[in-house]
């Protein structure tokens, strides 16, 4: 007796009467197209947010977040130049970097390659190698020796194991009319790493005094200085700070120039796919337009017993945008934590398909990982929430409309 009017005429009318059971049953076909609406967004854009940071760690977490160079001259005293770098709050871990394109030749194949020297001692700090190494180990990378890790794409394609001798051919400035002599190095191939990603196909590690040699410079010189961040995102701004601090002749790349154009893709896929279900979404919340319209034709009488007793268009228009919005936000909560739990236990409802059907949902042959990764973010939920109670809002306008225009005369002779 103490709910407002309106919100007390609104929620009886939700609760059809016997004589009216299709009109609940198309209020509950709205719920649960509503429900279902939700649950899919919310587990899609989970699991995308999941392979985007799957993605992103194996990927990022074998590149460079950033690198540090002096113009392109070698830099003598990378370790008192990582001291300072590696003092600032946002940076975790920095090791010397030295790069080389150039091609791979065994018995008449080719591959082409990004090396990248490194120092085995100091790689655990700013890369995944070692947790991604298939055969051998990258501590076999002597300084000297011309070691060399290659990706198990590479390996597969030039028909390489561990041990395996082959030639690096690397493009070198010279002296000569054409500017550039290749330069040829024999190597041992002393590991190879899988993170089922491109990079399998296009990079492999020397020793960054083996690299340094290439290059014709003294060993103890390298390229760069690589960095790894504790927020990624924010590479763009700290590493150019960080070049800034160093010095005129200082200057930094982050992961943005390199493998930005991947993960701006990803993000637009991201995008896109939401739109397309929230069409799905739109589609359920104008069902309640159908559900409406049927039930102010049903309640025309009641409307006009309201109106003769008082109830302004103002009061009739509520009652009906709130039955409307009441019967959304059910399918909407509903569809929330359906949408969660079924997030939580995606990996388990896969399994059960698995066993099911005989066949494997993702396989690691094929696949760059062989299970569903859920990244479950509040923000997406809290959106997914919000333009579906809008949806279900708007699609209460015009049915409300309609019968806050209807006069008691015309209801009465109706019935």
């Amino acid at each position: 007796m103490f709910r407002p009017f309106t919100l007390f005429v609104g929620l009886r009318y939700i609760r059809a009467k016997r004589r009216n059971q299709f009109i609940s049953f198309i209020s509950l076909t709205s719920m649960i197209g509503l429900a279902l609406g939700v649950i899919a967004m919310i587990t899609v854009l989970s699991v995308m947010n999941g392979f985007q940071k799957e993605m992103s760690g194996r990927i990022l977490g074998m590149v460079s977040h950033g690198i540090i160079t002096h113009q392109g001259q070698p830099i003598d005293n990378w370790q008192t130049i990582a001291q300072q770098v590696i003092n600032n709050p946002n940076v975790e871990g920095v090791a010397p970097i030295t790069q080389l394109q150039g091609m791979l030749s065994y018995r008449g194949k080719m591959s082409p390659v990004m090396v990248s020297g490194i120092d085995p001692e100091q790689e655990d700090k700013v890369s995944i190698l070692s947790k991604h190494i298939t055969f051998g180990s990258y501590r076999d990378l002597k300084p000297d020796e011309f070691g060399i890790i290659v990706g198990e794409a590479i390996a597969g394609n030039l028909n390489l194991r561990v041990g395996t001798p082959l030639l690096l051919i690397v493009p070198v400035a010279s002296n000569t009319v054409s500017g550039i002599t290749p330069r040829m190095q024999k190597a041992v191939v002393v590991g190879t790493f899988r993170v089922n990603a491109d990079i399998d196909n296009s990079l492999a590690f020397i020793h960054y005094s083996d690299a340094a040699k290439i290059k014709q410079w003294q060993p103890n010189q390298v390229e760069g200085i690589r960095l790894k961040l504790k927020d990624l995102y924010k590479a763009p701004t700290v590493v150019k700070k960080l070049a800034q601090e160093l010095g005129a002749n200082y200057q930094g790349e982050d992961w943005t120039k390199t493998q930005g154009s991947l993960f701006s893709a990803m993000k637009m896929e991201k995008t896109m796919i939401g739109l397309l279900l929230m069409i799905i979404v739109a589609v359920a919340a104008f069902n309640i337009i159908a559900t409406l319209i049927m039930v102010v034709s049903d309640k025309r009488l009641d409307i006009a017993i309201l109106r003769t007793l008082g109830a302004t268009p103002k009061q009739i228009m509520s009652i009906f945008m709130i039955q409307g919005t009441v019967i959304g936000l059910i399918g909407i909560i509903s569809g929330t934590v359906l949408g969660i739990l079924l997030t939580q236990y995606i990996n388990t409802v896969a399994g059960w398909y698995e066993k099911l059907t005989g066949s494997e949902v993702f396989s690691s042959d094929v696949f760059a990982i062989n299970f569903l990764p859920v990244d479950m973010q509040m923000s997406d939920i809290i959106t997914v929430c919000i333009a579906a109670l809008v949806l279900s809002f708007l699609a209460t306008l015009y049915p409300a409309y309609r019968a806050s225009k209807t006069q008691p005369a015309e209801a009465l002779r109706y019935e």
